[in-house]
């Protein structure tokens, strides 16, 4: 049986509230440590990867944390084609 990239994934904490839920996962064979967001009232999501001395931050404040990943990498991409 072949190892995915998701069963893989250790879940360290989940939460859910008014339709939006968050959870905060560990992957053993990359050591990354990823936050994943789905919205059902929008039946939409995203995942970001985070440095894991900013895991339990990023878990609580999602938005914040993906919104300055969002902003790092529009600007690398703008260097890169520059």
């Amino acid at each position: 049986m072949a190892t995915t990239a998701h069963s893989d994934r250790r879940e360290l904490a989940v939460r859910a509230s008014n339709g939006l839920e968050v959870g905060l996962y560990w992957s053993k064979a990359t050591n990354r440590v990823t936050v994943e967001v789905f919205d059902q009232r929008l039946d939409e999501g995203f995942e970001f990867e985070i440095d894991g001395s900013h895991a339990l931050e990023a878990f609580h404040h999602p938005y914040a944390y993906s919104a300055n990943r969002l902003t790092s990498q529009s600007a690398e991409r703008t260097s890169i084609n520059a």
